[in-house]
């Protein structure tokens, strides 16, 4: 797996990440909604420690620096 994620889209990813498990962990946001956020929160979490998003790659994006 080539890396495809930048350092800036690292950090947004975190923050986004974290923002959704507080709206899922306080209750905020509850349901089918709830569970959504929480998925999205894993993914977000996982692409952003592995550098690696699968869309990014299906649609040619990468938004690391040029060397």
């Amino acid at each position: 797996m080539k890396k495809n994620v930048g350092s800036a889209d690292r950090i947004i990813r975190i923050i986004l990440a974290i923002i959704f498990a507080i709206l899922y962990f306080a209750k905020i946001v509850t349901g089918i909604w709830g569970i959504i956020l929480l998925v999205l929160a894993i993914i977000f979490l996982l692409t952003a420690l592995i550098s690696f998003c699968p869309l990014y790659g299906i649609f040619g994006i990468n938004t690391c620096k040029k060397k």
